[in-house]
Parts: C-alpha cells; sequence; structure tokens
C-alpha cells in the first residue's frame, strides 16, 4: 500500500485527510515515481473547492508536481529507466502528496544532480508557469517588466527569470515581502490602491511587459501601464483578453529550461518551508492563506 493526501468532499480543509491506496501501476507512456517531494500551489486549495466543477468522483488525490525517483515504466517507455531521478507534473486527481504517483513520461525530465528533490519539487507547475509567462512576448534586453504579485511562489521566480532575461524588472508586492521582491534584483512596489503612481515614476515611458498573478482591479491598473495591450500576460484572470491582452500560453520545453537555470545557479527555488506528508494541512493553509514568502513543499522520507 501507498499513502495519498486527498480530500473526500468539495470545500474547506475539513474534508482532506491522509488515506492508503494500492501503489498505481504505470500505463502505456507513463512512470511510476516514488515521491520524493510536492509542490503546494494555490491552485490545490481551488481544486479542493470545488474549482474542477462538482461532477468529480470523490475522494480526488492532491498535488500538481513532483521530484523522485522511477520506481517502474509503463509500456512504450523509452528514455527513462527504473532509479532515474525525475520532476514532472501531476495530472488532477493522480495525487502529488503521495508516496507513490505516475507522471507522463513525455512531461518528465530528469534531475540534474546538483538539484535537491525539494527544490525539484516546485518547478514543473510554479516554475513553468514563470517561464512561460516572462517568454511569450518578445522584449528586447533592456526591457522592463512589471510583476504582480512578485512577492508569491510564481512572482519570485518570474522576477528571477526575467533578470536572467536581461530585463529591468518591477516586482509589486506587500510591504513584508519587499525583502523577498529586492532579493531577485527586482524593483520593489508596494502593492495598494496608489501601486501604479509608483509605477509610473520608474517608468514614465510605459513598462514592456506586465505579468500579471493578481487579475481584478489591480490588472487593470497595470494594462494602462503597459506600452501596449499585448504586452500584458495574466495566470490569474480571464479579464485580460478583453483588455487586449493574453492568458499564460505554453511555451515548448519550459520544464527543461527552468531546470537549466536552477541548475546553472542563475535562478533560486526559494522553498521556504517544507512539511512531511502527516503534515499536509498545515502546507496548504500555509500557502491558501496567501502569506507564505516562496515556495512551500511536502518532502516524503526515503525508504
Amino acid at each position: 500500500m501507498s499513502r495519498v493526501y486527498v480530500f473526500n468532499q468539495l470545500g474547506g480543509p475539513e474534508h482532506e485527510e491522509l488515506v492508503d491506496r494500492p501503489v498505481p501501476t504505470p500505463g502505456d507512456g507513463e512512470l511510476l515515481v516514488a515521491v520524493r517531494a510536492a509542490g503546494v500551489n494555490p491552485a490545490d486549495a481551488k481544486i479542493r473547492a470545488g474549482g474542477l466543477g462538482p461532477d468529480r468522483d470523490l475522494p480526488v488525490a492532491m498535488g500538481l508536481e513532483v521530484a523522485g525517483v522511477v520506481a517502474a515504466v509503463g509500456d512504450g517507455v523509452r528514455d527513462f529507466a527504473a532509479g532515474d531521478e525525475v520532476l514532472a507534473p501531476v495530472r488532477v486527481g493522480r495525487g502529488g502528496f503521495a508516496e507513490h504517483t505516475l507522471v507522463r513520461a513525455a512531461h518528465a525530465v530528469v534531475k540534474p544532480a546538483g538539484i535537491s528533490f525539494v527544490d525539484a519539487a516546485v518547478l514543473p507547475v510554479a516554475g513553468t508557469t514563470a517561464f512561460d509567462l516572462t517568454h511569450q512576448v518578445e522584449v528586447d534586453a533592456g526591457g522592463t517588466m512589471l510583476i504582480l504579485g512578485a512577492g508569491g511562489g510564481v512572482g519570485h521566480l518570474a522576477a528571477q527569470v526575467g533578470r536572467v532575461r536581461g530585463l529591468e524588472v518591477v516586482g509589486v508586492a506587500s510591504e513584508a515581502k519587499r525583502e523577498l521582491v529586492e532579493s531577485t534584483g527586482a524593483t520593489f512596489v508596494p502593492s495598494g490602491a496608489h501601486f501604479a503612481d509608483a509605477v509610473r515614476q520608474l517608468a514614465p515611458d510605459g513598462v514592456d511587459l506586465v505579468v500579471d498573478l493578481v487579475g481584478g482591479d489591480a490588472l487593470r491598473q497595470a494594462t494602462v501601464l503597459a506600452t501596449r495591450p499585448a504586452g500584458v500576460v495574466s495566470a490569474a484572470d480571464g479579464l485580460v483578453t478583453r483588455l487586449g491582452g493574453s492568458l499564460r500560453q505554453r511555451v515548448p520545453g519550459a520544464l527543461a529550461r527552468i531546470t537549466n537555470l536552477v541548475a546553472d545557479g542563475r535562478v533560486d527555488p526559494h522553498v521556504t518551508a517544507t512539511f512531511p506528508l502527516e503534515r499536509a494541512r498545515e502546507a496548504l493553509a500555509v500557502v491558501e492563506s496567501g502569506h507564505a514568502a516562496g515556495k512551500v513543499v511536502i518532502e516524503m522520507v526515503a525508504p
């Protein structure tokens, strides 16, 4: 048997529990991964709250990104073998907060030896989101990128990737996250009703790329700051398309590319808290509160 963290009803954290299940069997093109670490994301709580609709079969295993060791491979897998260390996204309902899970071999990458399982675990979702948002619009080196929500798990990664691209980065976040934002090399601007005025002072000619992780009124204000509406991309709010921008689009090879940036020491995943599987509820609560500065990871004990 293998343990997995699930929710058994839609709603709040009171519906979460740790249960046993048979060790999954990999199908065609799949890897069975003995999980060593799993990243925690805001989407985990949103799914539990009903983000997939009411007709999802219950219980639902939680967790969307993992790093671990291949325990078995399914038919048709040629690029991986048992014993390989990998990182990969996990399909909704398969369960990343688990001792074992299944991932698509086509979506996995080999974990470089120089990256810990804990750091690797936050790249399949948060890392690729940051990479996608910072690369789907062409911006010349020396251009300016504005990030709304720069102190969160995706935002601080996006700031670092932007700096690698040679962009001047302005990060909007709460005052409590000033130090984290500034540690990326970004210029900090406090969130609030007047953030747009502060950004105008820093970039009077406008910003070339807006990366939105907040949505709502902040997105509306930031769009006005952009040199062109098409330079606004969002992972938070479909409103962006009505304002002339675009929602996040997948960039081919993003997971391998962000992994290489971490392996080269150019991007720091900045994991600030780890919890054992038995304390998964606490890990989710930290992320759901919105106050986490950096990434939160659930770490398994290696057998």
